[in-house]
């Protein structure tokens, strides 16, 4: 007794300071005294800072270069860009899918970071070559020679997906693992992991404001090259302050077992082999080891429990699926619905970076004389609104919830999802409104046929539509992000984030197909189309009501899932 006393007594500290199922970059078991936490998720969502400050400096003015430099039409540009952001964000389920099964978090961020600096290496070289072709054309009378080439453009492509493909590896993980850094299981800990998403979010729409503001203006009036050569120096220190923090960092115990992702789809393969079995010829396989997930047994998707069944043919081959991998994929299975109604959002979204960027280049932008704001800055009121409001809705508003709901984050995640649908539904029926001002604007002052000139119109007008879209990212978003991290088994953490960024993914496809869809039924016939060159004779206002609509609708569907949704894990419903 003496002696366990003794052995208990130095241990206990100890034991308590280790947090379960993490080791530090030595492999030895983090300690939580020194490791994780914020004093590792700063040097994470630094590093997040960086990439995104590179990321938006080349997504958010793309479509003036599409329209500008490779002389693209406004519908064929915004097709592109759509198309560029929807494989950008799909990506991401392969990065998962490689960080969760083979190398870790850790090294996939450092692998794309690589790359991130490889890609936009070249998209500044790509603008070196296109600025001496206009330089060149611009000293000979050949008009013709003002269009790029066919390798220039393929070049130019060629090194933007190179960095969506990087994209796909960097923000899968990003998160994740800034959010790994700290232990669900430790009460204090959870409450930091869940002020992580908004203090995330609040630091990286300060990178997206400062980005927005100086490299739109550094693109539109200084040169291309800069302005994608900055954001190729913005990676290099991504990847810096991201390996400063390599000893503070906690890395999750990979078990030695079959991947996640395995398991899930042998579930699946199980279930539908075992769909024609009789009772008398299946055997429930007892279930041998402790279930994954905190849930009980779920009575939903009863057609996977077909998995736990084996034929008595096949018994000796041991091969049906354990009561807690059943229970893992229909976590997963779970999430669709909430997945395919959020389908319309990132829909809404896509117009801020596109019809709405080019509504303001039509617009006043003179802010003193001689100097006019870039139309693509506006996107920094999206970031500031956030950033005004992430204070303010964690340190006032969650507490003030948290008294009358008893729960840790205030409102569900759901509800918080929901609320931010609502509010982008409500931006593009401003959007609609100050776009019906802006055409009778130049009706008025005889302008329908000058596509080139001035609306006297002051593009702050634009202004609320913008501000509405961050207070709905800040409620949908971050609700999105911490919903899909949140509800799937802890080894499918990154596929759990590429399974909201493909929301956006998908959403930026469909998307691009109703542009397609709508510019081939309006604009024929010598008809003035939705979506003209000539914003004073297009209908962009019938796009936004359009969208308003279906928004709503997809809200109404959204909500019947997220009430009758149950949690994995208890406290959070």
């Amino acid at each position: 007794m003496a002696m366990n006393g003794l052995l208990e007594g130095p241990q206990s500290p100890l034991l308590e300071d280790t947090v379960v199922g993490a080791i530090d970059n030595k492999g030895r078991p983090a300690r939580r005294s020194t490791s994780g936490r914020w004093r590792a998720a700063c040097f994470i969502v630094g590093a997040a800072v960086a990439e995104r400050f590179a990321y938006f400096g080349i997504e958010a003015n793309l479509i003036n270069y599409l329209t500008g430099q490779l002389g693209q039409s406004t519908s064929v540009a915004a097709k592109n860009v759509n198309t560029w952001f929807g494989v950008t964000a799909l990506l991401p389920l392969v990065g998962a899918f490689v960080a969760d099964c083979y190398v870790g978090r850790y090294r996939t961020i450092v692998a794309a970071s690589l790359l991130y600096v490889l890609g936009l290496g070249l998209l500044t070289l790509s603008a070196v070559y296109s600025s001496q072709s206009l330089s060149d054309c611009q000293n000979t009378e050949k008009i013709m020679s003002c269009s790029p080439s066919r390798p220039q453009v393929l070049f130019f492509f060629f090194s933007l997906y190179l960095v969506a493909v990087a994209g796909g590896g960097h923000k899968t993980c990003n998160q994740a693992f800034g959010a790994d850094q700290f232990d669900g299981q430790d009460p204090e800990e959870c409450k930091a992991k869940s002020s992580f998403f908004n203090w995330c979010s609040f630091c990286l729409c300060i990178g997206l404001s400062v980005s927005m503001l100086t490299l739109s203006y550094i693109q539109d009036n200084l040169n291309w090259v800069l302005g994608f050569g900055i954001p190729c120096i913005a990676m290099v220190v991504a990847l810096l302050l991201f390996l400063l923090g390599t000893d503070t960092y906690r890395y999750s115990i990979k078990r030695d077992e079959k991947s996640p992702v395995m398991r899930i789809c042998k579930v699946f393969v199980e279930a539908a082999r075992n769909w024609r079995i009789t009772p008398s010829s299946e055997k429930v396989i007892e279930e041998g080891d402790p279930g994954t997930l905190s849930h009980q047994g779920s009575q939903e998707f009863k057609f996977l429990n077909k998995a736990l069944l084996v034929q008595t043919c096949f018994e000796e081959d041991g091969k049906a699926c354990s009561v807690s991998e059943v229970e893992e994929a229909k976590s997963v299975l779970r999430l669709f619905p909430i997945w395919s109604t959020c389908l319309v959002y990132p829909i809404v979204l896509a117009q801020s970076s596109t019809f709405f960027t080019k509504q303001g280049m039509t617009m006043d932008r003179s802010v003193w004389s001689g100097f006019d704001i870039p139309a693509a800055s506006l996107l920094a009121f999206i970031s500031l609104s956030i950033v005004l409001f992430v204070p303010i809705y964690d340190r006032i508003l969650v507490p003030i919830a948290r008294d009358f709901t008893r729960k840790p984050s205030g409102i569900t995640m759901l509800q918080r999802i929901g609320i931010g649908i609502f509010l982008s539904s409500i931006s593009l029926v401003i959007a609609a409104l100050v776009e019906m001002k802006r055409l009778k604007t130049a009706q008025e002052h005889g302008l329908v046929d000058m596509p080139n000139a001035t609306v006297p119109m002051r593009v702050w007008w634009l202004v609320p539509q913008y501000v509405l879209f961050g207070l709905s990212q800040l409620f949908a978003l971050v609700g999105l992000q911490e919903f899909f991290y949140d509800q799937v088994p802890n080894e499918l953490r990154s596929v759990g984030v590429s399974l909201y960024l493909s929301i956006f993914g998908v959403g930026s496809f469909l998307s691009t197909f109703l542009i397609s869809a709508i510019e081939k039924a309006t604009g024929g016939d010598g008809q003035d189309g939705w979506f003209n060159d000539n914003l004073n004779r297009a209908h962009l206002s019938y796009f936004y009501w359009l969208l308003s609509g279906l928004s709503m609708v997809g809200l109404a569907t959204y909500l019947h899932f997220a009430k009758y949704y149950t949690y994995n894990k208890a406290g959070v419903s």
